[in-house]
């Protein structure tokens, strides 16, 4: 395995890293609906943030922000979107 190869490794040992701490709490969300105690301003943060990476990442065709940023963006516009439902009943 070449270096490129051990550095997208990395890359996608972060990305699986990063994107799986949203699974619980998007989990949770879905489950309980309660929404009350999450902020909405780091949620559109976040979601943002993530749809930006992922933009970055098609630009640049980097494997490991495509794959950590499309799937993460999922979960946080998931949870943002029961935010903004939930918080509203």
């Amino acid at each position: 395995m070449d270096q490129s190869n051990y550095i997208t490794a990395i890359g996608l040992f972060a990305a699986l890293c990063t994107t799986a701490a949203f699974l619980p709490q998007a989990i949770k969300t879905i489950k309980t609906k309660q929404t009350r105690d999450l902020s909405l301003r780091m949620y559109i943060l976040q979601a943002t943030g993530n749809l930006t990476w992922f933009i970055y990442g098609m630009i640049t065709v980097n494997i490991p922000i495509i794959f950590a940023d499309s799937i993460t963006s999922v979960l946080v516009l998931t949870i943002l979107f029961l935010k903004i439902k939930y918080d509203q009943l």
